[in-house]
């Protein structure tokens, strides 16, 4: 586990992501005594050489005097706050900590419990509540500091990865995967996003209708990540992890319950350990129903240690008929030559 109370410092008030989502998950792994086996890491601050592997001197100076003046938006959706930048840079150095732990075996799995999130900053721009892309500035630092050929990011988040899908667009050595709900904001992730360049093919969009469960989602993942992620052969599997698909959630419109995410967590260990030797590191995206992204952060540590996984939130409350996804994953196995 990563974590710093820095991470709380990233001060945004009422905004959906705030400091009360990283509180929450952490009282929850106390009481439950879960922290008592974890391995415990603590971040380190991203540098800057680490930062423009991934983001502009500009981007990276906006955040910084956002900061200094004491805080600001960046845009309708995205804050800074006084302690913001400082956050931001132990977020991804939270998540290069995370990889060197994995890498240098010092741990066999890590979970980065960081914010401000990041898979939605691009190179330029700050924005969906991130300021700079932790996943992608990490798979840079793999590749650059650990001559890693393959890295496999796997995102599960509501929505859709625009940062990263585009820091790796033209990258061969990088399969970015995406499931999500479409159309929804930031509107990119199609299937016919898949690439350019040498980068061709290692783009792989699942943009799923609303409504989707359980029963989708197990088979997204058994049916077109499993196949893709065979044939890439990665060397480290990074995920982005949102729980904000959960049926609780206010600002999305799917259907998952945490054995759901236990599922989707239990998929993409099985491929670690069989293609990179259990190599694996997640963080933490989305989420915004504190007990949803509570109980769905402890069942992910929960199928890491190999223990078993609670729901006590259950099944949606509510539910109209799961919308067929037939054609949907047969047109995506078509555009991947998955069959």
């Amino acid at each position: 586990m990563i974590y710093d109370p820095i991470y709380l410092e990233h001060d945004t008030g009422s905004h959906p992501e705030n400091s009360e989502r990283l509180v929450s998950i952490m009282g929850l792994l106390e009481k439950s005594g879960l922290n008592n086996q974890l391995v415990s890491i603590s971040p380190r601050m991203v540098t800057e050489n680490e930062l423009l592997a991934i983001h502009s001197h500009d981007l990276i100076s906006q955040v910084e005097s956002a900061s200094e003046k004491g805080g600001a938006w960046l845009d309708g959706d995205t804050f800074a706050s006084r302690a913001s930048y400082k956050a931001a840079l132990y977020s991804a150095g939270g998540l290069i900590r995370a990889v060197d732990g994995v890498i240098n075996g010092e741990v066999n799995s890590a979970f980065a419990l960081v914010r401000p999130p990041g898979h939605h900053a691009t190179r330029n721009r700050a924005m969906g509540f991130c300021l700079f892309n932790n996943i992608a500035i990490a798979a840079r630092y793999a590749q650059q500091q650990h001559g890693l050929k393959r890295i496999l990011i796997a995102d599960f988040d509501v929505h859709h990865g625009n940062g990263t899908q585009e820091a790796f667009y033209d990258d061969p050595d990088v399969l970015y995967f995406s499931s999500h709900l479409y159309p929804y904001y930031p509107g990119t992730g199609d299937v016919d996003e898949t690439g350019w360049g040498d980068g061709k093919g290692t783009t792989v969009n699942v943009p799923l209708p609303s409504e989707c469960g359980d029963n989708e989602y197990r088979r997204v993942y058994q049916e077109i990540l499993v196949p893709v992620a065979r044939r890439f052969k990665p060397e480290l599997i990074l995920v982005s992890v949102g729980f904000d698909p959960h049926w609780s959630d206010q600002l999305a419109m799917m259907q998952l319950s945490v054995q759901g995410f236990a599922d989707i967590v239990s998929i993409i260990k099985d491929l670690a350990d069989e293609l990179c030797g259990g190599r694996l590191v997640l963080t933490l995206e989305g989420g915004y129903n504190l007990e949803a992204i509570s109980y769905g952060t402890k069942a992910t540590f929960d199928v890491l240690l190999g223990n078993p996984v609670e729901d006590p939130l259950g099944s949606p409350k509510y539910g109209g008929r799961a919308p067929a996804i037939d054609q949907l994953l047969e047109r995506i196995k078509k555009t991947h030559q998955l069959e």
